[in-house]
């Protein structure tokens, strides 16, 4: 899992938390790149009201954090969703 979001209590804030990643996720100017405490990389790529959409793992490096930033750009905007809330 390269992106998290809140939990979200009903079906329709999921489907529109969703919806903003779909959109949000191919702007590069979307991504806000920090480091942790410890030293280890992450991001958050947020909406165009600068809420934050979604938080990534910690990353040993910023090349794997680059790699996580390009996999959300290239499959965020999929229409591919996978529904896990019978698991």
């Amino acid at each position: 899992m390269i992106l998290t979001s809140e939990r979200y209590s009903t079906r329709t804030a999921a489907e529109n938390g969703i919806a903003s990643v779909q959109h949000n996720s191919p702007d590069e100017a979307r991504y806000e790149r920090k480091t942790a405490s410890d030293g280890r990389y992450h991001f958050n790529l947020k909406a165009a009201n600068h809420q934050v959409i979604g938080s990534s793992q910690l990353y040993a490096s910023q090349a794997a954090r680059e790699a996580g930033i390009t996999s959300v750009k290239g499959n965020g905007p999929s229409t591919t969703i996978k529904d896990r809330t019978a698991v």
